[in-house]
């Protein structure tokens, strides 16, 4: 469509509560002193919040005191004007409305709606007045009634959240996570328009057929589809990065498909292996000579595939992606919904994630399942930096129903979902569901020996789901669950090591393994595995009462949503804590040492899933995806970035051991095992390891030349000949050539709680672009604090004869505030910090 055919219904929208069955003509008569200024997109969380009717839910244990709302009718009204100029077809587009809501316009029932993320239209021409016209939006609480269904159908089994949640086709964390507060939102989530037209395009369909060679032409096929009257012709254009035809096709209508040849593609690539560009095809509809109706979307020129080969020398097969050809090794991380308040996830917001997640070296966010189909936003942040993204569908942690209409609604969304999200270049994988396989198994109803019946949502999985990407996005892979395990025998399980993908709770979660044990419970793709910490002490601050900023207090509790019953995430933070680390007594001591335990985690479970992408034919482990990259309010939780955008330690542990070429070290015994990870070119490298005891002095030093292949991961020993005392051991593998640095890794003895790190005097220094860090004695973990500036480079190691070079960029609002492991920390001279912005 045009622009000039779109007309945003956004503003003007006012909110007032309603009876819980009012008719149109009651809601009409509520007073006017009854009624809240609202906008669209929007909530009644949102224009309660913004109207001083509610706290601020994130603040203490508010949670509990806005329930009230989700529990609660909400009539939406907006008055707007028509001109008498109808077009031939004058339509209302729902794009999403949050979830059980009826539709009237000017009195009359338009639609009820009972899925949060099926789209609608209904044609108005009709039913519009020329002069004021009044729409309706009446949300009924969602939660009433699913239980309302789950009384008529049985209550199901599930993991997390209310039980009925499997009956509502609604975001699942609305109703509680084991990260999340239950805040059961309602409201137009999604923009409302009036669109006006004689021809629309319904929609466009781009498949690519990629020439054997790498570089070849590129075919184009495209199918579009209108709505309204008929064109005469269509033409598509294809414009290169810049702007400019590579490519155009001009057939009649009644043809409907057309093809285009683009002889010197430009590739798009995942981040790190070349350059994403996006091409931009646009459709346009004729009658005669005007254009009626434009369709412009941008696309990337790119091959994928999800490879399930043999393993050299192991049991099972492979999973990891190849795109363009190349293997790719993942490493990136789940997404959940940034907030509660959906309305309130802006375009920039989005795009600072996936920024925060890109500057950490990650090539992959996966969607979760008991979230929402992401904004434009999102997508066009994974296009434009190169993140593919794995796509679940939005079933998770329980036994979903497929009775008739549940799977009617489910289609519905499906094919909405893919339609819209099937032409981006960022788009790698649809799968169906998160942990119902596994739930399943816990509960005896799926497996070798399960009955039939007991799994009903299988046809959802393994039929409905299937279908619907087969017949309109055929050339992206499909994957059933999130895990999901097929073995040779046919016996589909969801935690086999060698095949298909797996989430390594061991750690955290089941046995609470020790986290130095991550290389136990691999996999061939490890999409979910994490550590808790908590989020920053600044967001802490501004999230508790200050009677309650101490550790484990009852408000620091709350904001901890693991564990199955009552949470206890607090208690297996402790266990984590204690194993590793000696006791923090004050919080700002707490929030550190779970973010050092975080971060180490994550650092040895990074290094030891990467080091099995070994080679060409032997890739045993094709990827990992830390739960989770990003939290939707102030919480204790896995996320790597907390609800204020601030990066953890783990963040930096991921981006060093993600890094195009990286090391990692390992003491064993009397020898150092060393890896280099390579993902780019072979390199010519030069290898340096020493060895220092805790008072700072050098204990051995040797030197070694290493070939880092091409996308490849090796191992190497060398001997370690100091077996008597407790050494840190150090790797910096440097360019042959340059003698420039690229990567380096240390070795602690452990568990830390027994030794003594606090001999160390640190020295801070100005360098042209940041800081200058030195150490007399190893120092492990510094990280380093402070409003308004990024460091690079943070929680980081240090032995003696090291001068690291920290670049700073911001403008210094607030002391510079450093600690480290055992170390009393302090304050930054802040004659090294000067106010001014920093610049790289």
């Amino acid at each position: 469509m045009t622009d000039r055919q779109i007309v945003p219904l956004n503003e003007g929208w006012q909110l007032a509560e309603a009876p819980a069955r009012a008719s149109a003509a009651e809601l009409a008569r509520l007073p006017e002193s009854a009624w809240l200024n609202a906008t669209v997109p929007g909530s009644a969380h949102g224009a309660l919040l913004r109207a001083g009717r509610i706290p601020d839910p994130f603040y203490g244990m508010n949670e509990q005191a806005v329930q009230w709302v989700g529990d609660k009718t909400w009539v939406w009204r907006l008055r707007f004007r028509v001109d008498a100029d109808f077009e031939p077809h004058e339509d209302l587009v729902f794009q999403g409305l949050d979830t059980y809501c009826d539709v009237w316009l000017n009195g009359e029932l338009l639609l009820s709606t009972d899925n949060m993320f099926v789209p609608h239209r209904v044609a108005v021409r009709d039913r519009l007045r020329a002069g004021l016209n009044e729409l309706l939006l009446c949300f009924h609480p969602a939660l009433v009634r699913a239980r309302v269904i789950e009384a008529a159908h049985g209550k199901r089994h599930l993991w997390n959240g209310d039980s009925a949640r499997l009956y509502v086709r609604k975001a699942q964390y609305h109703f509680g996570w084991d990260w999340g507060p239950v805040l059961m939102t309602s409201g137009p989530w999604l923009p409302i328009q009036r669109q006006r037209y004689g021809t629309r395009i319904d929609d466009v369909q781009c498949r690519q057929l990629h020439a054997t060679e790498a570089g070849g032409p590129v075919r184009v096929q495209l199918r579009t589809r209108w709505a309204g009257d008929a064109p005469s012709r269509v033409s598509h254009e294809l414009l290169d990065p810049e702007g400019r035809p590579v490519a155009a096709a001009d057939v009649s209508a009644s043809c409907g498909e057309a093809s285009l040849t683009v002889t010197e593609p430009r590739l798009w690539w995942p981040r790190g292996m070349g350059e994403q560009a996006l091409y931009t095809l646009v459709t346009r509809l004729h009658a005669g000579d005007q254009v009626v109706a434009v369709d412009r979307r941008r696309i990337g020129l790119r091959t994928l595939r999800l490879v399930q080969q043999p393993v050299a020398g192991e049991a099972g097969t492979s999973f990891f992606f190849e795109v363009n050809g190349r293997e790719v090794f993942i490493g990136g991380a789940n997404w959940i919904p940034d907030d509660n308040l959906l309305e309130r996830i802006t375009p920039a917001r989005y795009r600072q994630r996936v920024e925060q997640a890109v500057a950490g070296n990650m090539n992959m966010l996966r969607v979760w399942a008991g979230g929402i189909y992401e904004d434009d936003a999102f997508y066009d942040a994974c296009d434009e930096l190169g993140v593919l993204v794995w796509q679940d569908f939005l079933f998770a942690c329980g036994l979903y129903p497929a009775h008739a209409e549940f799977q009617a609604s489910v289609r519905a969304e499906a094919e909405a979902a893919v339609r819209r999200l099937r032409h981006r270049a960022c788009l790698a994988l649809w799968c169906g569901n998160n942990e119902d396989y596994a739930i399943a198994e816990s509960i005896g109803a799926h497996g070798p020996q399960a009955p039939s019946g007991r799994f009903p949502a299988r046809v959802i999985y393994e039929e409905l789901l299937p279908a619907v990407c087969a017949a309109l996005d055929p050339d992206r892979p499909y994957w059933p669950g999130s895990p999901y395990s097929p073995n040779a025998t046919g016996i589909t399980l969801s935690s086999d090591p060698t095949v298909g993908d797996r989430h390594s709770w061991e750690i955290w979660h089941q046995a609470m393994l020790p986290y130095q044990r991550y290389a136990d419970v691999q996999s061939r793709f490890v999409s979910e595995f994490g550590m808790q910490a908590h989020p920053s002490l600044a967001l802490l601050e501004r999230t508790l009462p200050e009677a309650e900023r101490y550790p484990e207090s009852r408000t620091m509790v709350w904001h901890n949503k693991a564990g199955s019953g009552a949470p206890d995430g607090h208690r297996r933070l402790a266990v984590y804590v204690s194993d590793n680390l000696r006791a923090a007594t004050s919080l700002a001591g707490q929030v550190y040492a779970t973010q050092f335990i975080q971060a180490e985690a994550m650092r040895v479970a990074y290094q030891d899933f990467r080091r099995r992408w070994q080679r060409p034919g032997a890739r045993a482990v094709g990827g990992a995806l830390v739960w989770q990259l990003n939290d939707c309010w102030p919480v204790t939780s896995w996320a790597l970035i907390d609800s204020a955008g601030v990066v953890k330690p783990a963040w930096h542990a991921i981006r060093r051991a993600m890094a195009p070429l990286a090391v990692a070290l390992r003491q064993e015994k009397n020898s150092l095992r060393f890896t280099v990870m390579n993902a780019g070119a072979t390199r010519e490298l030069a290898m340096r390891f020493k060895a220092f005891d805790l008072q700072g002095n050098c204990r051995f030093e040797q030197t070694l030349g290493w070939t880092a292949d091409s996308d490849v991961s090796a191992d190497g020993w060398i001997a370690l000949p100091v077996s008597d005392i407790t050494v840190v051991a150090e790797v910096i593998a440097t360019d042959a050539r340059t003698n420039s640095e690229i990567s380096r890794d240390c070795a602690w003895p452990e568990p830390f709680k027994y030794q003594d790190f606090s001999l160390a005097s640190l020295s801070f220094h100005r360098s042209d672009e940041g800081l200058k860090v030195s150490a007399t004695a190893p120092v492990k973990g510094l990280w380093l604090l402070s409003e308004g500036l990024e460091f690079e480079d943070n929680f980081i190691d240090l032995v003696p004869g090291d001068v690291r070079h920290i670049a700073v960029r911001g403008v210094c609002r607030a002391p510079v505030v450093w600690t480290a492991l055992d170390q009393l920390g302090g304050k930054v001279p802040e004659a090294l910090i000067p106010g001014a912005p920093f610049s790289p």
